[in-house]
């Protein structure tokens, strides 16, 4: 399935509606709220089975999925800002709180559950920006120097965090 053409056209969201979706272990998803559907614009078929980066937005720095994958592969929940692609090409952002899912007899990972939300006009602006800037620098000079850029601006700001809690922080600014 190709991607589609992204367009500058937001979807508004619900502010009292979810978008639900669980993956398995290596991102394929396994489930979708009806609310996921109306939003992505793709039918349940069209989502069931296919790797969550199906909406992914090409705005979205790729270091933001290598510090949340990295967070959640090791059992830890994270929450983050995220810029999807409906099938149409508009976009939407959500704020979403990831989850890991493990088996209750061997502790193993076997997916993952996400619950997103709108987020507000104010720190849309604030990463939307932060967002813009590592995306160029992972253009130029690779994800590392950008992971080191958004290490580098969150100590800015004061803090001297590990990985996982990055898009905590971010959040906790703004």
């Amino acid at each position: 399935m190709s991607k589609p053409t992204p367009i500058d056209e937001a979807i508004v969201l619900d502010p009292k509606r979810y978008i639900v979706s669980e993956t398995d272990e290596k991102g394929k998803i396994t489930f979708c709220n009806d609310y996921f559907i109306e939003i992505s614009g793709y039918s349940r078929e069209e989502l069931l089975g296919q790797p969550h980066s199906i909406i992914r937005h090409p705005d979205m720095p790729k270091v933001v999925f290598k510090l949340l994958w990295e967070t959640i592969s090791q059992g830890k929940n994270i929450n983050a800002v995220v810029k999807n692609l409906a099938k149409d090409g508009r976009y939407y952002w959500i704020f979403t709180e990831f989850e890991s899912r493990k088996d209750t007899d061997t502790g193993t990972i076997i997916g993952y559950h996400a619950s997103r939300k709108t987020v507000s006009k104010h720190v849309i602006e604030i990463i939307s920006g932060l967002y813009a800037e590592l995306l160029e620098i992972e253009k130029k000079e690779g994800v590392a120097a950008s992971e080191k850029h958004l290490v580098d601006f969150l100590k800015e700001k004061g803090n001297d965090i590990e990985f996982s809690n990055i898009m905590e922080e971010i959040h906790r600014f703004y």
